[in-house]
C-alpha cells in the first residue's frame, strides 16, 4: 500500500507540472500566431518565462527492517540531476559504468574519448622506445627488478592488443564522400591498411626466445614501430588546442632529447665493449653512468669540442659517424624549431610589417604627430583585441557554409534583437551576418555626424558610443553599450531621410559592426517580402522620430479674412443627400453656394467665380463697398460666406455714403471675366450686389 500511494503520489505531481508546461507553451504558441497574422507588430516582450522548477519528490522511503525510516538515514551519498522540469535522483557511479555501452562506431576526427585512448597507446610506445636502448645499454635490468620491467612491458602489450581489437575496428572512415558506420565495413577497412599491418609487427611474439637467449630487450624492438599512433595523436591533438604552437615546440625539442638519448646509449655500449677506463676517450665508468654519457653526446652532437681524442680505429670510425649524425641531426632540429617558432609568431611579424610600412609612409609625407600616434595607437589596440587586423582575410578561404556557421555563432544574437528585421525572412539575416564588416574607432573618434547621407548600420560589439545633442552639439543625449544598434533607418530611408540627425562618438576604444546599405540592397533583391516589410517599417519609424513640429512666425501671405471653419460632418451628410435625391430646395443651393465659395478661396481671387448666369443677393453695404476696394486695388482674398442663400436684412442701419436710387456702380476684376454691380433700391437699408460671368467662363463650366 505505502509503494502504492508514493507512486500515485509521484504520478499526480508529475501530471500537475506536465500540465502546467502545457499551458506556458498553449501561451508561447497563440503569441506566435498573433505575430505570424501581424508580421508588422514587432514586439520587444520576451517569451514566457517558466516558472522556478519544483524537483519532483521521489518515491517515499521505505522503512528499513528495523523500523527506522531510510530518510533518516545521512544522505550524503545522494546525487541529483537536474532537468527540464523535474529532479531526479540517479544511480550511482559504479551502476552508470557498469550500464555503459561502447559506442559502435567512432569518429577519429571529432571523439575526444579517442583522443584520450591514443594519449595512452603513445605513453606505451614511448615506454619501449625511451626504454629498451637504456635497458640494452646500461646495467639497470637486473634480475632483482626484472620482474618490474616485464610488468610494465606486458601492460604496453595489453594496451597494444586493445587498440587493434576494440578501438581500430571502430573507427568510421569516409568512401564515395559518405560516412561509413557499417560495423562489418569499418572492421574489413582496418583489416586492408598498412596501419593493421604494421600493429601486427609491433605485437610479434618474440618474447618467447626469452627461455632459449634470456630476458633481452632488444627482442622487444618491434614495439617501437607503433609511431603511426604517435603522428594521428599529434594531429589530433593539434586540431584541439589553442595554442597548437605550444605543443609543437616542446615535441620538436623532445625529438632532440631523444637523439641525445641514443647517442648516450650508444656512447656507453662502446665503452663497454672497447672497456670502461681502457683508454682516455671510453667512459671510465666513475658517477652515474647515464649523466656522464649523456654529457657526452650533447657535446658531441652539438660539436663543441674538448673531446678527448679517439685511440682505436673503432673509437675513430664511431667518433665520425657520431660527428655525421650530429651535424646533420642538429641542423635539422634546429631548422624545424625555427620553422615551428616562424609560424607561431607569423600573425606577429605581419602586423610589425604593417606597422612600418604605415609609420615610413606617414613619416614620408609628414603627416602630424597627433595623427601618426592615433594610427599607431589603432593598430597596437586592434592587434591585441582581435589578433589581427581584418577578421575578413581568416574567413576568406573557408566555405560559404562554415563563413555562415561562424557568423551565426557570432553575430546572430546581437543582429536578431534589431526591431528593424524582426519579423524578416531567416536566411535574409542569415546571408546579411556574412556581410557584417568589423571596424575599431578609438577614443572620441566620430562614427557619424548631423547630417550627413547614412550609408550604413552600427551594431556595437564591444565598448560604448555616445549620441550628442542639444544647442552646443555636445551635450550628451544617451549613452549606447554593447549590443545596441543605431543608424538602422538609414538602410532603407528614401527622399532625404536618410540623414544624420545627431553626432555619435566612441566613448572610449569601440568596436563595431557595420552593414553598408549597397550589401544590403543586393541581398533584398532577393527576398521581396522581406523588402515591403522593412520599407514599411522604415517609413513608421521615420514617422515616429520626424514629428511635424508647427513652425511659429514663418513667412505667408497675410490674410484680410481668416479661413472659414470646417463644415459640420452632419451639415455634409444632410447636404450629400440632398444632392442625391436632385433637390432644388434650400439645401441644394446652400450646397450650390459652397461649392462656389471653395473655388473661391482655392484660386485666391477677389471674387470666386460662381455658377452660370447672374446671381443676386443682398447683403450689407460695407461688404459691397469693400469688395469694390478689393477688385478696384488688385487684392486678392477670400470672403467669408454668407450665413443664408436668401435675401437678409442687415440688423442695423449701416453708417456709410447713400447711393442714390437708379445710380450704379460696378468693377471688374483683373481678367474682365466677372464683372461686379452695386444697385441702389427703394429701400434706405438694402441695395442689389450682382456678379456677371462671361459666357466663355459658362462654357467652360460646362464641358467640366
Amino acid at each position: 500500500e505505502r509503494i502504492g500511494s508514493a507512486t500515485s503520489l509521484s504520478s499526480a505531481v508529475i501530471n500537475s507540472r506536465l500540465q502546467e508546461l502545457v499551458k506556458l507553451f498553449r501561451e508561447r504558441t497563440e503569441k506566435v500566431k498573433e505575430k505570424l497574422t501581424d508580421p508588422d507588430v514587432t514586439s520587444d516582450d520576451e517569451s514566457p518565462a517558466t516558472s522556478p522548477a519544483k524537483p519532483a519528490p521521489v518515491a517515499a522511503p521505505m522503512p528499513a527492517p528495523g523500523g527506522e525510516p531510510e530518510g533518516d538515514k545521512p544522505g550524503g551519498d545522494e546525487h541529483y540531476c537536474e532537468m527540464l522540469c523535474c529532479t531526479f535522483k540517479y544511480r550511482p557511479w559504479l551502476d552508470r559504468l557498469k550500464s555503459y555501452q561502447f559506442p559502435s562506431s567512432i569518429d577519429p576526427l571529432t571523439n575526444l574519448m579517442y583522443v584520450l585512448w591514443l594519449f595512452f597507446v603513445v605513453m606505451a610506445w614511448n615506454w619501449n622506445c625511451w626504454l629498451i636502448p637504456v635497458r640494452w645499454a646500461f646495467p639497470y635490468q637486473t634480475p632483482a627488478n626484472i620482474h618490474f620491467w616485464l610488468l610494465m612491458d606486458y601492460l604496453c602489450d595489453l594496451v597494444y592488443l586493445l587498440d587493434i581489437l576494440i578501438f581500430q575496428t571502430r573507427l568510421q572512415f569516409v568512401r564515395g564522400g559518405d560516412i561509413i558506420t557499417d560495423k562489418k565495413a569499418m572492421k574489413e577497412n582496418y583489416l586492408r591498411s598498412q596501419r593493421f599491418k604494421m600493429d601486427v609487427v609491433c605485437l610479434l611474439p618474440l618474447d618467447f626466445f626469452y627461455f632459449k637467449v634470456g630476458v633481452n630487450p632488444l627482442l622487444r624492438f618491434p614495439r617501437c614501430l607503433k609511431y603511426m599512433a604517435f603522428f594521428e595523436f599529434n594531429n589530433r591533438l593539434e586540431a584541439i588546442l589553442s595554442k597548437a604552437y605550444i605543443y609543437r615546440v616542446i615535441r620538436t625539442t623532445a625529438y632532440l632529447l631523444y637523439s641525445l638519448h641514443v647517442n648516450s646509449c650508444l656512447y656507453y655500449w662502446a665503452s663497454a665493449y672497447e672497456g670502461l677506463g681502457s683508454t682516455t676517450w671510453v667512459y671510465d665508468g666513475e658517477g652515474n653512468s647515464y649523466i656522464r654519457c649523456y654529457y657526452w653526446a650533447v657535446k658531441t652532437l652539438i660539436t663543441i669540442g674538448g673531446l678527448p681524442d679517439p685511440k682505436t680505429l673503432f673509437e675513430i670510425v664511431f667518433q665520425l659517424l657520431n660527428y655525421f649524425t650530429g651535424v646533420f641531426a642538429f641542423s635539422v632540429m634546429i631548422g624545424q624549431m625555427r620553422d615551428v617558432v616562424g609560424a607561431a609568431t607569423a600573425g606577429q611579424t605581419y602586423y610589425r610589417s604593417c606597422m612600418d610600412s604605415t609609420i615610413k609612409y606617414m613619416n614620408f609625407y609628414r603627416i602630424p604627430k597627433m595623427v601618426q600616434n592615433r594610427v599607431k595607437t589603432w593598430y597596437e589596440y586592434t592587434w591585441h583585441s582581435q589578433g589581427m587586423l581584418d577578421e575578413s582575410e581568416l574567413l576568406v578561404q573557408l566555405p560559404d557554409k562554415m563563413r555562415l556557421d561562424i557568423a551565426i555563432d557570432v553575430n546572430y544574437n546581437i543582429v536578431s534583437k534589431v526591431a528593424l528585421f524582426q519579423g524578416c525572412d531567416r536566411q535574409m539575416i542569415f546571408d546579411m551576418l556574412k556581410r557584417l564588416r568589423s571596424v575599431v574607432y578609438l577614443p572620441n573618434d566620430y562614427v557619424c555626424k548631423k547630417g550627413e547621407i547614412g550609408r550604413e548600420m552600427y551594431i556595437i560589439q564591444a565598448g560604448q558610443v555616445q549620441v550628442l545633442g542639444g544647442p552646443d552639439g555636445k551635450t550628451v543625449l544617451v549613452t549606447l553599450k554593447a549590443g545596441s544598434v543605431f543608424g538602422e533607418i538609414s538602410l532603407l530611408a528614401a527622399g532625404g531621410g536618410n540623414r544624420r540627425t545627431a553626432n555619435v562618438i566612441a566613448h572610449g576604444f569601440a568596436n563595431l559592426f557595420i552593414l553598408d546599405k549597397k550589401d544590403l540592397n543586393e541581398i533584398l533583391v532577393h527576398y521581396p517580402e522581406s523588402q515591403k516589410l522593412l520599407r514599411k517599417k522604415a517609413k513608421k519609424m521615420l514617422r515616429n522620430n520626424n514629428k511635424p513640429k508647427d513652425e511659429k512666425g514663418a513667412p505667408g501671405d497675410p490674410l484680410i479674412i481668416p479661413p472659414k471653419a470646417d463644415t459640420p460632418k452632419l451639415f455634409q451628410a444632410a447636404l450629400a443627400a440632398m444632392g442625391r435625391a436632385g433637390g432644388k430646395g434650400p439645401l441644394a443651393q446652400l450646397l450650390w453656394r459652397l461649392k462656389e465659395l471653395k473655388a473661391m478661396q482655392a484660386t485666391q481671387v477677389s471674387v470666386g467665380r460662381v455658377a452660370t448666369g447672374l446671381c443676386f443677393l443682398r447683403c450689407p453695404g460695407q461688404l459691397q463697398r469693400l469688395l469694390l476696394r478689393c477688385l478696384k486695388a488688385g487684392s486678392s482674398f477670400s470672403p467669408t460666406p454668407p450665413k443664408s442663400p436668401v435675401h437678409r436684412r442687415s440688423p442695423a442701419a449701416s453708417h456709410k455714403a447713400r447711393v442714390h436710387l437708379g445710380e450704379e456702380l460696378f468693377s471688374k476684376s483683373s481678367d474682365s471675366l466677372v464683372t461686379i454691380r452695386v444697385i441702389a433700391t427703394a429701400q434706405d437699408d438694402e441695395e442689389i450686389l450682382a456678379a456677371e460671368i462671361s459666357e466663355k467662363e459658362e462654357e467652360d463650366k460646362e464641358e467640366k
